[in-house]
């Protein structure tokens, strides 16, 4: 398929050489691919059909002449997955999770990887030198082995030991770098400089961006899937939101770039608003767009336990994100590492993925940007989950992660040195908590959060009067009740506990989706110890308020 390559600031057009990387009439690195799109837009909708679920399936917009299958290790064509736990969690039902973990490196980088070294290895070029702060070292490693290409790895030495181990494993050399990202990338710049050889340039690199826009193509198509062809006879649907965790912004500029080519070509009707999230300790994005600055304010000294996301001066990918969120009524955000870890585990716990910290910055956003009310309760949402969490650093998991269970000794029989051993396990020992609540799914949800940050006893049941009965037989140290339930409503079942000396003291925590009437709270007061909206259960407030009752 025939494409050329424009200058974004000069608008001159010439062919494509992945070792040419100015503008020959300008100077410009800053330049892209561009296609027969009136054709392209009439013709490949009908081929689709028959291809498989990969990047390649969408090869007419992607700068190779003719794609290597042999290269391929299974690349793009990952699965969207509806959040339906964090759904009900943030009372925002459309929450999808593109889940780029399930790459051949479990990492959105594999996009990347791909495509440039389907590229290159078209070009004829045998030798690359890339900076990295891990996931995109990781994947062209794996591709560049495929191809027969050797990689010049540049790494800085706060990439974990494991990814260096896996780095070196595909045969590539590791360069280690004590300093920052960005000092690292001058090293590899000059490196790739004096050898003369290709270096990959994130955002400025054509394909790099070419391949991230296949994560549009996917949404678009699966989102269709699974809510249906939009009434105005386009092809696709798009979401009303696109989240994504950033370091240098190559992910969203090349999703941009994909929507915006599906928009001309009418496939779609609009493009999602972005909302591109940094960590605090890094956020020179964030705080330039908040300031109103045309220009990124870099950050010399990047203080975030997330190295993947540590690039103190992303340049002028600024320029560019902060026009398309500026266009697409998006926001900027970030969040602290703390924020980022907590939401590894909300996501873990509530929806069985296990993410990497630059994604738990995604999740992070989210939640805050729900919480703020940016993001609305009706819209649809997709959150890139760029990569797999791998080893879970023990700072992450926090204290009391795990629980030590002393095997037997020989002079205990077997099975009452068993019994003796799980004491300090079993659920016995807990706290019991009684949920009372009619819907199965919130229920659900309940028991998942205090299941994700604690050890309890949790019991369940499904209406009043079977609540009362259950909380009058096990005395629990805690209640959550609904208000609105068949055969007794809460109201009643409080007023009921509190009748009895017995039961009169036991804690009850009222979780309703009714907007309660001046006489309605009237009637609680003094009666329960807090009110809670559903919808707004990953309120910290909650799960401290229920840590405090039942000390």
């Amino acid at each position: 398929m025939s494409f050329i390559i424009k200058c974004l600031d000069c608008g001159h057009n010439t062919s494509y050489h992945p070792a040419s990387t100015t503008c020959p009439k300008c100077g410009s690195q800053w330049r892209e691919a561009v296609y027969d799109y009136e054709i392209i837009g009439k013709t490949l909708p009908s081929q689709l059909v028959n291809r498989s679920s990969s990047l390649w399936r969408y090869h007419e917009l992607l700068p190779i002449r003719e794609p290597n299958v042999s290269l391929s290790l299974g690349e793009g064509g990952t699965p969207l997955i509806r959040a339906i736990n964090l759904g009900l969690m943030l009372g925002c039902p459309n929450i999808y999770i593109k889940d780029e973990r399930q790459g051949p490196t479990s990492s959105f980088k594999d996009r990347q990887a791909s495509v440039t070294i389907a590229a290159l290895k078209e070009a004829g070029i045998t030798e690359m030198v890339a900076a990295s702060t891990g996931n995109v070292a990781i994947s062209y490693s794996a591709y560049a082995s495929r191809a027969g290409m050797k990689l010049w790895a540049f790494v800085t030495s706060l990439v974990p030991a494991v990814k260096m181990r896996e780095i070196a494993l595909y045969g590539s050399q590791v360069i280690k770098i004590t300093g920052s990202y960005d000092q690292c990338k001058q090293v590899a710049s000059e490196f790739a400089r004096q050898r003369n050889l290709y270096q990959d340039m994130g955002a400025r690199t054509i394909t790099s961006i070419e391949a991230m826009k296949t994560i549009a193509f996917e949404i678009a198509e699966q989102l269709t899937s699974v809510q249906g062809t939009p009434p105005d006879g386009t092809l696709w649907k798009t979401p009303d939101w696109y989240v994504q965790a950033i370091s240098g912004g190559m992910g969203p500029l090349g999703v941009y770039k994909g929507f915006r080519e599906m928009k001309q070509m009418g496939w779609i009707n609009h493009i999602p608003s972005f909302a591109p999230i940094q960590a605090e300790g890094c956020a020179p994005m964030v705080n330039s767009w908040k300031k109103g600055l045309d220009k990124v304010e870099p950050v010399t000294s990047p203080k975030t336990r997330i190295e993947t996301l540590a690039t103190g001066d992303p340049g002028r990918a600024y320029e560019f994100l902060r026009d398309y969120v500026n266009s697409t009524n998006g926001s900027f955000e970030c969040v602290s590492d703390e924020e980022a870890f907590r939401a590894m585990h909300v996501l873990a716990k509530m929806e069985g993925i296990s993410a990497e910290p630059a994604a738990g910055v995604a999740f992070a956003g989210l939640f805050k940007l729900i919480r703020a009310g940016i993001i609305k309760p009706s819209d649809t949402v997709v959150v890139n989950c760029t990569g797999h969490t791998m080893s879970a650093d023990p700072s992450i998991l926090g204290e009391n992660w795990s629980r030590d269970v002393k095997f037997p000794s020989a002079d205990e029989t077997p099975q009452e040195g068993l019994l003796a051993a799980l004491t300090q396990v079993a659920p016995e020992r807990f706290p019991k908590i009684v949920i009372v609540e009619d819907t199965d799914e919130a229920r659900r949800l309940i028991r998942r959060i205090l299941q994700s940050q604690g050890n309890f006893t949790i019991l369940e049941a499904s209406n009043g009067r079977e609540g009362l009965e259950l909380i009058q037989r096990v005395l629990p140290d805690l209640v959550v009740l609904d208000l609105m339930m068949p055969e007794m409503d809460g109201f009643t079942v409080i007023e009921l506990l509190r009748a009895k000396p017995e039961t009169a003291t036991i804690p009850v925590i009222v979780a309703t989706a009714k907007e309660l009437t001046a006489e309605e709270k009237n009637r609680l007061g003094g009666q329960i110890q807090s009110l809670m909206q559903k919808g707004d259960f990953l309120n910290d407030e909650f799960l401290e308020e229920v840590k405090a009752l039942i000390k």
